[in-house]
């Protein structure tokens, strides 16, 4: 019984680790993404990011795994959604080729997967999202960010050598 409670009580803490990991991630993405595009803000903002992805992520898969029958997919959905906000990160920090183009998809990437996750799991709360079919709430981040890549990669694409404003930390 007591291991069971243990269980139980690692399990409720892992989830709150994974809501507030999930929330600074919204915060510190959308902070980010219109920030100056330059050491400062933008940076500190993304190191922010990344650190509590990082928290999203493990946390997801604890979860994942303890629930296995029912949440699989969600371990899935972990490994890839993380995997784009670490290539997003090391684009810029190893200075990758074409990193710009990386990271910049890497992060968005990342951040319609936070988004989604979010509304999946909220979506019964939030007005005018709780009337959609639970089916578009899965599809309806990457519907408005994948174009939303392709405009911002447009845009700062060109800025990928070592000259660029937006400079390592």
């Amino acid at each position: 019984m007591f291991e069971l409670l243990a269980m139980f009580e690692l399990l409720e803490l892992t989830l709150w680790i994974h809501i507030l990991s999930g929330t600074i991630c919204l915060l510190t993405g959308l902070a980010a993404a219109f920030a100056a595009k330059r050491k400062g803000l933008h940076t500190i903002t993304g190191e922010i990011y990344h650190a509590a992805y990082v928290g999203v992520f493990l946390s997801s898969v604890v979860m994942a795994i303890a629930n296995w029958s029912e949440s699989a997919y969600l371990f899935y959905i972990a490994i890839f959604s993380y995997g784009l906000a670490l290539i997003g990160y090391l684009a810029r920090k190893r200075g990758w080729r074409n990193w710009m183009g990386k990271h910049i998809g890497g992060m968005l990437g990342s951040y319609i997967g936070v988004v989604t996750g979010m509304l999946v799991v909220n979506h019964g709360d939030i007005p005018l999202v709780s009337d959609l079919p639970v089916l578009l709430v899965w599809f309806l981040p990457t519907i408005v960010g994948t174009p939303l890549i392709f405009m911002m990669g447009r845009k700062y694409g060109k800025r990928s050598g070592t000259n660029s404003n937006c400079t390592q930390q």
